[in-house]
């Protein structure tokens, strides 16, 4: 049976490497010198791009600039947030900033709320796409462009929290999550790995479900102009 993913299988696997082998260099690099404009610099890079990822796994993605600034802004302000109360208010590392902290922390939940926040926004759009006569069936009795996105927009923020609720579910049960075993297999006691563990999941669904809401929220607001008509055609297309 030939499913033709011969090619796309070495090249990810190719990609992989070299990019995790790139990483392991600038971490080594970073953790030595541990000064915050260098960990700044690399949370930038990060962010950039995830906003990038984001935009790129959209099927029908909000044309122009405003699309990748919507993903970039609602993981940005999100992740900052999350990351720097994790660092200042529950871990307290010192100083604060300390890489080996910061940036496997800032990683975790980038990944995890590019994941949600995608799939809300794809959702978004898609849903609106497909629902064009609904919507605007809604806006000429009257609804306001908020009231007649209100079930699009819920139905984007479930989508883009499923795999969070799955995490949740599955957590100790089906799998054991990738940071409580690398903390087992390095030796620290069990218990202790337990309590970081649940720490960084309600760390990430946090930051996921603000993101999703937040990213769902401006890309509603981006599909209408300001006098409430739907404008789908700030919408592309990717086959």
């Amino acid at each position: 049976m030939g499913l033709g993913l011969q090619r796309s299988l070495v090249i990810g696997t190719v990609r992989m490497t070299l990019q995790l082998l790139l990483v392991g260099l600038v971490l080594k690099t970073l953790f030595e010198s541990a000064h915050l404009v260098w960990i700044g610099l690399m949370a930038l890079v990060m962010l950039a791009l995830a906003g990038y990822e984001v935009s790129a796994r959209q099927k029908r993605p909000i044309k122009g600039w405003r699309g990748y600034v919507i993903g970039l802004l609602s993981m940005g302000v999100t992740a900052a947030i999350i990351t720097l109360l994790a660092l200042i208010v529950i871990i307290s590392p010192q100083p604060w900033y300390t890489p080996q902290y910061a940036i496997p922390l800032l990683g975790m939940i980038l990944g995890n709320t590019m994941t949600g926040i995608g799939l809300a926004l794809n959702h978004l759009t898609q849903t609106a796409w497909s629902n064009k006569s609904r919507i605007e069936a809604r806006l000429l009795l009257g609804q306001t462009a908020t009231q007649a996105m209100a079930d699009l927009r819920t139905e984007a923020l479930r989508a883009g929290l499923i795999p969070t609720l799955n995490m949740l579910a599955a957590a100790g049960l089906i799998s054991l999550p990738g940071m409580m075993t690398g903390q087992i297999l390095a030796g620290a006691p069990p218990m202790e790995a337990v309590r970081y563990q649940i720490l960084i999941m309600l760390l990430i669904t946090a930051a996921t479900g603000f993101g999703s809401l937040l990213a769902v929220h401006l890309g509603a607001r981006r599909l209408f102009d300001d006098r409430q008509r739907l404008r789908l055609e700030r919408l592309g297309q990717r086959s």
